[in-house]
């Protein structure tokens, strides 16, 4: 999914295995992601440079803007983001759409945090502490949306442009977003997918009764 901050998806096991010319572009991606964590841990995101991104990577400048438009992007993508519609796809067609979307989105989330923490803690810290960051952020929100409508349209029947599947799939991108920033805000206290499932609780059946 894309951007998803702390949650991303692995492929699944029977996924074929790409072809070498694809292997060593993901390797290619993964060493510039590399160098970058090391150097944003090291000496701060803003003093970050992509000169100093390529020389760490062992790449060219513009190998870094070819596979990345941004220094942001950098942080915020990753390799499994087209798996998340076929994740979605492969559930059971009898199931409830929020059960699927429940499923997906807390397996991406728990796997996520569990393959590198240290790097889901970065991700959503720099989301918080780096405007430009949040900012990359909201732009890319669009992209996961549609994708989430073409998800939800083939599972209800409803046009993907239309309104409400619009709403929806915007809804559950901001909730993920917040639960992102309130996990960092918070020192990265508590289980990220825990925390998630509360937000889907909220956006499924709204907040409930006032507190006294």
């Amino acid at each position: 999914m894309s951007y998803m901050t702390a949650a991303r998806i692995s492929p699944p096991a029977d996924r074929p295995r790409p072809g070498l010319r694809e292997r060593k572009k993901i390797k290619t991606r993964e060493a510039i992601r590399a160098a970058t964590y090391a150097l944003v841990e090291e000496q701060g995101y803003d003093a970050t440079t992509i000169d100093q991104i390529a020389e760490r990577a062992e790449v060219s400048p513009s190998t870094v803007f070819r596979y990345f438009p941004t220094k942001e992007d950098i942080v915020l993508t990753d390799e499994y983001d087209p798996v998340f519609l076929e994740e979605l796809r492969a559930r059971p067609k009898d199931e409830a759409w929020t059960d699927s979307i429940r499923h997906v989105m807390l397996a991406a989330a728990r796997i996520g945090v569990e393959d590198d923490a240290e790097v889901a803690r970065l991700r959503t810290r720099l989301l918080v502490d780096v405007p430009a960051v949040r900012s990359r952020m909201m732009e890319s929100m669009s992209v996961t949306g549609r994708l989430l409508c073409v998800a939800i349209a083939e599972r209800t029947g409803r046009d993907p442009d239309g309104l409400e599947v619009r709403v929806h799939a915007m809804s559950l991108i901001g909730g993920l977003m917040e639960t992102s920033l309130y996990w960092a805000e918070n020192g990265h206290q508590g289980d990220f997918a825990a925390l998630l499932d509360r937000a889907l609780d909220v956006l499924e059946h709204g907040l409930g009764r006032e507190k006294s």
